[in-house]
């Protein structure tokens, strides 16, 4: 499956933001990555740039590649309500990074390799599509077998407290099962996204 592989603290360096969570490399140079560091007076960026620089900050916040991203795009035009914060909200709703919020993998890269390697069911099915849409009422599940994998194990005691946070999530780390309740709001999702310039972007 094609996915971005390369080096992601220099990815988060040049979007000025620690994308791919906590890191030690981004806290020692948050500046923009470059053999001149932080003191090369840098041009200012055009609308275009920032609306472009936005649109790749959410692509690789999700692990998602041009296409599949402008055809999650497309797909949220299409639907009533607002394109932006429709567009986050089929975003959350994909398997990988709802694995990822269930605290099931530290990681939406790990997620995405958990669903690949089917120890993720859907409704108990076996599900290894990591961009598979969720609905509400789907109930997501570590499969029997893997739910003694150590990885797993150590990531949802690690993040237990925090998987609470979502209120449009439900998790039960004993039966390492939950469910996903409802699309959240837009002010209920944590990532520094402006939406609305990757909307201009794609309407130009």
């Amino acid at each position: 499956m094609a996915r971005y592989t390369g080096p992601k603290t220099k990815k988060a360096r040049s979007f000025g933001e620690a994308i791919y969570g906590p890191s030690r490399a981004f806290d020692k140079r948050k500046y923009g990555p470059g053999q001149h560091g932080p003191s090369k007076r840098r041009k200012q960026k055009s609308d275009y740039a920032i609306q472009l620089m936005e649109k790749q900050k959410a692509k690789y916040t999700y692990g998602i590649l041009e296409r599949q991203f402008r055809n999650t795009f497309d797909k949220a035009s299409r639907k009533g309500g607002v394109t932006g914060e429709v567009l986050l909200q089929f975003l959350e709703a994909r398997l990988d990074n709802t694995v990822y919020r269930f605290g099931i993998s530290p990681t939406r890269r790990g997620a995405r390799q958990l669903v690949t390697h089917r120890h993720i069911c859907v409704n108990g099915v076996v599900t290894n599509i990591p961009s598979y849409q969720l609905k509400p009422g789907d109930v997501v599940s570590v499969r029997g077998k893997s739910q003694g994998l150590e990885v797993i194990q150590n990531s949802v005691e690690a993040r237990s407290t925090e998987t609470r946070k979502w209120n449009w999530l439900e998790w039960n780390p004993e039966r390492k099962e939950g469910n996903f309740l409802e699309y959240p709001e837009r002010e209920k999702i944590p990532e520094k996204i402006n939406e609305q310039l990757i909307v201009e972007l794609y309407s130009k």
